[in-house]
């Protein structure tokens, strides 16, 4: 296949679906990963519709085996990918580290930080296979900003950081570029369950965010190793 083949986790909802939206009318075909099989038709149709084409793999990040079975179908139907956008993630449970259960607290660690090591092990060997190699991994403000009643989200955006930044300098004499991508508050259904009160029209939404996000999975983007915020229009 001729186009950059990008790979996306959370790829039905919000800025992962917003992100497969602007990298299909860039060209990109869209490898789509999510729960939802539905949400990833509907996101089929709509890719199909901007002229962009997308394989979809309906899976459950939190199976210890769901990217080892779709890297090794990918490496069977293209060879290789050449991109990948780490953006599935999870909440959990706000409120005091001591009033967390086990369940919510393992849940958050596993899907936000460990499905992601588990991303870079099955992907690693198609992404060396890419002239161009991009990874971008979706973090958060409260890396930067620790706050209280936040603790394992915040543990787990922390956590993915620096699996980034290790991964970023294993590879700083190859081809792979990694980098992370805060977006900031951004209008989605995760910042509406954290902030019932605030306003979502207050905000820039995931088609905004991901002007500035679909670049770093370009063949043009070096850097590598950095953290780049989303800068808000005014």
């Amino acid at each position: 296949m001729d186009k950059r083949i990008t790979f996306i986790t959370g790829a039905s909802r919000g800025i992962g679906k917003a992100a497969a939206l602007e990298l299909a009318r860039r060209g990109h075909h869209i490898v789509a990963a999510a729960r939802s099989k539905l949400a990833l038709e509907k996101l089929d149709d709509e890719i199909n519709a901007v002229g962009g084409s997308a394989t979809l793999i309906p899976m459950d990040l939190k199976e210890k085996t769901a990217f080892e079975v779709a890297g090794q179908a990918l490496a069977t139907k293209f060879g290789r990918i050449d991109g990948l956008l780490g953006n599935a993630g999870v909440l959990g449970s706000l409120g005091p580290l001591q009033a967390v259960g086990p369940r919510s607290f393992e849940e958050t660690i596993e899907v936000n930080l460990t499905a992601n090591w588990r991303l870079i092990r099955a992907m690693h060997p198609l992404l060396q296979r890419s002239e161009a190699p991009r990874a971008v991994f979706v973090s958060s403000g409260v890396v930067p900003r620790p706050r209280a009643f936040w603790g394992p989200y915040q543990a787990s955006k922390m956590g993915l950081e620096g699996l980034a930044y290790a991964w970023a300098d294993e590879n700083e004499k190859m081809p792979l570029r990694v980098n992370i991508f805060d977006p900031g508050a951004t209008r989605t259904g995760m910042r509406a369950e954290a902030m019932p009160s605030e306003d979502p029209m207050t905000l820039p939404t995931p088609e905004d965010v991901v002007k500035q996000l679909a670049p770093l999975l370009e063949e043009g983007e070096t850097r590598t190793g950095a953290r780049i915020t989303f800068e808000r229009q005014t």
